[in-house]
């Protein structure tokens, strides 16, 4: 099954690479769909690709990728391991803000990643990527660092690693965020306690022979 979602992930990449859905597609040098493997305990959503992610059809391949790869490292995961995506999948004009009918045309292609990938979580980069998979539930700087459950998914919205580029006190946040994830995979993602053996059974007494 897994084989198969696999290649209908493929698939779903390739309709991302010739998608003409609004107009980013004639600005775009490469689409972005995503990397990683399928499925995956750990995916990431980020906004939209920057200038490096366009040239290279790549997520987080810059200064702010560098960044994720550390805070992956730190909590003894890599890049290998974990599926990485974008809300948008075309780099917007000058690394504008997204617009909503950008992020509405990119839509189902994020829903059917969630759906093939199967995470365990979702980390939630930046205010954009929050608005759409978490709308309504406030501010980035509220709740960087929590979890959000729907089912059996939980949602972590994070400080972007861009920000913290340019506003280093947000390290600190993006790093003890990272490790609450850490503590957060240990626990579901441990083997369930085998069940303990059933006690032997107790010889029978002896019956005292009436004299």
């Amino acid at each position: 099954m897994s084989d198969n979602r696999a290649e209908e992930l493929e698939r779903l990449h390739a309709q991302v690479r010739a998608c003409t859905r609004c107009g980013l597609h004639a600005t775009r040098t490469h689409a972005v769909p995503g990397t990683g493997p399928c499925p995956a305990d750990v995916m990431i959503v980020g906004e939209a690709p920057g200038f490096n992610e366009d040239l290279q059809g790549k997520p987080f391949v810059g200064a702010a990728g560098q960044l994720l790869d550390t805070l992956l490292a730190q909590i003894g995961l890599s890049r290998e391991s974990v599926y990485i995506t974008n809300v948008l999948k075309c780099r917007p004009p000058q690394n504008r803000d997204p617009m909503p009918h950008e992020a509405e045309a990119c839509a189902p292609y994020l829903k059917r990643q969630l759906e093939l990938v199967r995470p365990k979580v979702v980390l939630v980069l930046g205010r954009h990527a929050l608005e759409r998979l978490l709308p309504g539930l406030g501010s980035i700087t509220r709740l960087h660092g929590t979890f959000v459950e729907r089912g059996e998914l939980a949602y972590v919205p994070l400080y972007h690693p861009a920000a913290a580029l340019h506003n280093g006190a947000l390290v600190g946040d993006l790093q003890r965020d990272f490790d609450r994830v850490r503590t957060y995979l240990d626990r579901v993602l441990k083997p369930p306690e085998p069940e303990p053996a059933p006690a032997p059974a107790e010889p029978p007494a002896e019956q005292l022979k009436l004299l």
